[in-house]
């Protein structure tokens, strides 16, 4: 399968942030190889692929936070490596996968971490800093947990408090590895939306990894699909989920439906009992 390109992907070199032929590893074989995307101003993009197949490892080098072995991370038109890391952090902020907080840390001040990129010195905690530490509470359902100790709280309330940091940081670019760890279906939902609102209402990019293809199905306007460390496509939902994507790169019998509601794809499995007994 190749690589197509469309509507929903912005040419090579002209976003804000992309990788150029970059190779990554942990001291081995390469887990991403010779791999090159951009991630699309003003949109919501989701990196779906199977296990292993370097999805994180490509949000955490876009990140800076790997470096990679070969080419090179774009930010602004320059090479990340050469910008310095507050400056990267005032420009994009990165919720990773099991963040771990400092033990007996209170929401309310792992929150307010999400501004110390933009503080000096000199000028420390202000009045607008408050006002966006509050937004970000309020908009992920945290501000009556502001006060528990972020080790207390259950997997969701946690999730939603890493998010809420996340958001203080107050960055046009957003980076999120699977954000909806540890939440039920509900709150999967709630944090979607979110990021939807983020997107439509405050003109926030988007880049995050999924494991649920429904979910990216529904929320993404641009899906890039990774197979053995390399983009084997990328472009909107309803030309990226096929039946022939599916079985080809994640070895999945599945039916493809268009939602009644939206006209996006839903993705139905097909399960060996509901063959056996189609036969």
């Amino acid at each position: 399968m190749t690589m197509s390109l469309d509507k929903d992907q912005t040419p090579v070199g002209t976003s804000r942030l992309g990788a150029e032929n970059v190779t990554v590893g942990y001291g081995g074989a390469p887990v991403v190889s010779d791999l090159t995307v951009d991630v699309p101003d003003g949109k919501v993009t989701t990196i779906i692929g199977p296990n292993g197949c370097g999805k994180s490892t490509l949000l955490r080098t876009l990140a800076r936070l790997l470096r990679p072995s070969s080419g090179r991370v774009r930010l602004d038109g320059e090479p990340i490596s050469g910008i310095p890391t507050r400056e990267i952090s005032q420009r994009m902020a990165l919720l990773p996968q099991s963040p771990i907080a400092p033990e007996g840390l209170l929401v309310r001040d792992l929150v307010g971490r999400g501004r110390h990129p933009h503080q000096r010195w000199f000028s420390q905690w202000s009045a607008e800093d408050e006002r966006i530490v509050e937004e970000a509470l309020e908009m992920t359902d945290t501000s009556s947990l502001r006060d528990r100790p972020v080790d207390q709280l259950s997997g969701g309330q946690r999730q939603r408090a890493w998010i809420a940091m996340t958001l203080a940081q107050d960055t046009d670019l957003v980076l999120l590895d699977e954000p909806t760890t540890y939440l039920d279906l509900a709150h999967q939902i709630e944090v979607l939306d979110l990021v939807t609102r983020l997107n439509r209402e405050r003109g926030r990019t988007v880049a995050m990894v999924l494991h649920d293809l429904n979910l990216a199905a529904r929320y993404s306007d641009v899906v890039v699909v990774m197979d053995r460390g390399r983009v084997v496509q990328q472009g909107g939902p309803a030309e990226i989920f096929t039946a022939e994507m599916l079985a080809s790169v994640f070895g999945l019998e599945a039916d493809v439906i268009p939602d009644p509601r939206t006209g996006l794809p839903i993705l139905v499995p097909v399960s060996c009992a509901a063959v056996a007994a189609s036969r």
